[in-house]
């Protein structure tokens, strides 16, 4: 299984490093992607983190799930990259999963890719959504899977787990990584 996660200055470090380290644990290709100019991408609170590749380098035709972690600017940095828009839209179109969390769900919201299905975000983005949003900490509907925000990480990486491998892997990060 092949993951693509998205990079922007201002992403919240919890949402991003979570998921990534939990799904590299479950043995799978995580690549991270910067949508700048630069490796070097700067978290929401001060933490600097070094992406595998540039958007430029990738063609993504391996994917099987695209995530964008949240975090303000970073979920406006993201959106703000054309191609990555595009890119969403066609993986959504071939029916591919893609994973969102915090204030990014609103990106696939605009973009019109919640469009009939369930979905949730951080306390106050919820109006991108539409009429799919959801109180739910992590709501997983038909391709797409959505998280609440940082406190939500955790779940929101072992559902992904889950789907991308099966439920014994994600029980076994779970119990490998103390999670109650």
């Amino acid at each position: 299984m092949k993951v693509y996660a998205f990079l922007a200055d201002g992403f919240e470090e919890i949402e991003a490093i979570t998921p990534i380290d939990l799904l590299r644990r479950a043995g799978v290709d995580v690549c991270t992607v910067s949508v700048h100019a630069s490796k070097a991408v700067s978290g929401a609170h001060g933490m600097t983190l070094m992406a595998d590749a540039l958007y430029e380098e990738c063609d993504f035709a391996d994917a099987d799930l695209l995530f964008l972690p949240g975090g303000m600017p970073g979920t406006t940095n993201l959106e703000a990259h054309a191609g990555l828009c595009e890119l969403l839209r066609q993986h959504n179109e071939e029916g591919k999963m893609i994973a969102a969390i915090c204030a990014a769900p609103s990106i696939l919201g605009k973009l019109g890719l919640l469009a009939g299905k369930k979905a949730t975000c951080y306390p106050g983005f919820e109006n991108f959504l539409g009429e799919s949003d959801t109180d739910a900490s992590v709501v997983i509907c038909d391709n797409i899977t959505t998280g609440e925000g940082p406190g939500a990480a955790y779940d929101f990486a072992l559902d992904l787990i889950e789907q991308l491998t099966d439920a014994e892997t994600a029980q076994r990060i779970a119990q490998e990584t103390m999670y109650r």
